[in-house]
């Protein structure tokens, strides 16, 4: 692994600013300081370390720290029984995105304002120095998923990935294999890539899963055929947080000589992943679901056995020719830096979460009846809870739910009013999948959010029922399935 922080870490003054709750030096004594309504850690040793502010910094921190001074746990900017500091909502949405890191931002700063060359540039000290900054990052990258820097394909992100490794190895492999294998619970960029396939010729096995959102692998083993090419099964579901058996599916593309291609953009800094342990031949992975930036991904590409890949971007032949096109030097350090704190830090990352999804799930349940806990129970990853809750509208109780950043499903599809297709998968109800709501817990979020949440939530779903009169035939007994309803023509 190939260092990018620096230790003691000194914070840049945006990075100071924003940081929550962090531990920085572990080498050195520290002291907690209370700054901008954020809990930050600096070392003992020097005072000098506070950055200065300028007239409207110092204006903006001081009135914040006003709005902080009476609550009684100090570090968080929210005051749980009444606001949030400028009306910013409690996140709970990881899901989706997460906030860069300020380790990982101050990390990239440099490479915006002072070593801003072109990693490309091989005449010079700028694109010396900006090239080693990127091999760094690579390296950090394989390291965390147990593979070599040399199979490290940087990209814009998961979506540009995935796109790549399927019509990638569908398009080098054509003339013997026209056939891919994927689940009908995969994220919309696997689903669409595998549909432009199918108008050029390709077939594709949609894999059905059961009422946990789990895969069959016995349906897996039965469509193999001699002309498949790729199977391609996600690691961690983005809706429901459903882990599937990734090293036993690689296991069975092994036997059949088949390439093995998994979406671990949740999955990857988040639960422990081997590439060679768990047979995968192609992974795509997104640098802002791990706290680093949007803008990039890497896709990784086994070089032993070798899978060749035709690329979908032409141009200069950067990365090994099969990514074309200058890389984002401070969004690779980002993504590298991100790596790094997560090869750190997710053992405590994952205890986190998993404590405040257990919470948060006890006390939905025991404060709200008919709720539904959507996926496996046993095979999830804890950071993601959804719920579907009978007798109400997800998308009212999205709107109810202001105070609290949450999502109906997928943020790359929420904009849709048809229900999560992923829940369809799993046999839900088309009433219930309209009901879901999906919360996303992650490294910053605090007990006190997930108590607040659960109590926003109890409150405005006994609302929405009281104005249900589905629920008030609930409430008197009535079985709703006995009933025959007639349609007006």
């Amino acid at each position: 692994m190939s260092c990018l922080l620096k230790e003691p870490i000194k914070f840049s003054r945006l990075a100071y600013c924003s940081v929550r709750r962090i531990s920085l030096s572990k080498a050195h004594k520290q002291e907690k300081v209370t700054f901008c309504t954020q809990e930050v850690t600096k070392d003992s040793r020097s005072q000098d370390h506070k950055p200065q502010l300028s007239n409207e910094e110092a204006t903006t921190a001081a009135a914040l720290q006003q709005v902080t001074t009476s609550y009684s746990d100090k570090g968080y900017a929210l005051d749980v029984t009444e606001r949030t500091v400028l009306g910013r909502p409690i996140y709970l949405d990881a899901q989706s995105t997460t906030p860069v890191d300020p380790r990982v931002l101050d990390a990239m700063l440099p490479y915006y304002v002072s070593q801003y060359g072109n990693p490309h540039s091989r005449t010079h000290a700028y694109g010396w120095a900006t090239e080693e900054a990127v091999e760094k990052s690579r390296a950090n990258v394989a390291a965390l998923i147990g593979a070599d820097a040399k199979e490290i394909i940087f990209t814009s992100g998961a979506t540009e990935s995935n796109n790549t490794a399927i019509k990638g190895v569908a398009n080098f492999y054509k003339e013997r294999k026209r056939h891919i294998i994927t689940t009908q619970t995969e994220h919309k960029c696997v689903l669409d890539s595998c549909r432009h396939l199918q108008q050029n010729g390709f077939e594709v096995t949609y894999l059905p899963v059961n009422k946990e959102g789990l895969v069959n692998l016995e349906d897996l083993k039965n469509a193999i055929r001699p002309d498949t090419a790729l199977v391609s099964v996600m690691m961690v579901n983005n809706e429901i947080g459903v882990i599937q058996p990734i090293e036993e599916i690689g296991k069975i593309c092994r036997e059949h000589k088949v390439f093995f291609h998994t979406d671990a953009a949740q999955a990857v800094g988040k639960v422990p992943v081997d590439v060679e342990k768990m047979h995968i031949d192609l992974m795509s992975i997104s640098g802002h679901k791990i706290y680093g930036p949007k803008g990039i991904g890497a896709l990784y590409v086994r070089r032993k056995p070798r899978v060749r890949l035709e690329p979908i971007i032409n141009g200069g032949g950067q990365e090994r020719g099969l990514r074309s096109g200058t890389l984002p030097a401070p969004l690779v350090v980002g993504m590298g830096a991100a790596c790094e704190v997560c090869m750190e830090e997710m053992e405590r990352d994952y205890k986190h979460v998993s404590q405040l999804g257990e919470r948060l799930i006890r006390q939905i349940r025991s404060s709200i009846p008919h709720v539904v806990l959507n996926g496996s129970e046993i095979h999830r990853y804890p950071g993601n809870v959804n719920f579907s809750f009978a007798y109400v509208e997800g998308e009212s109780l999205l709107m109810a739910l202001k105070k609290v950043a949450v999502s109906s499903g997928s943020a790359c599809t929420s904009a849709s009013l048809e229900p999560s297709y992923v829940l369809r998968a799993l046999g839900v109800d088309e009433d219930m999948a309209h009901t879901s709501i999906r919360f996303g817990l992650g490294r910053f979020t605090t007990e006190k959010e997930v108590d607040f949440t659960v109590e926003l939530a109890r409150r405005h779903v006994a609302r929405l029922r009281d104005m249900s009169p589905l629920w008030e035939m609930v409430q008197e007994g009535i079985d709703l399935k006995s009933i025959q309803w007639t349609q007006e023509h």
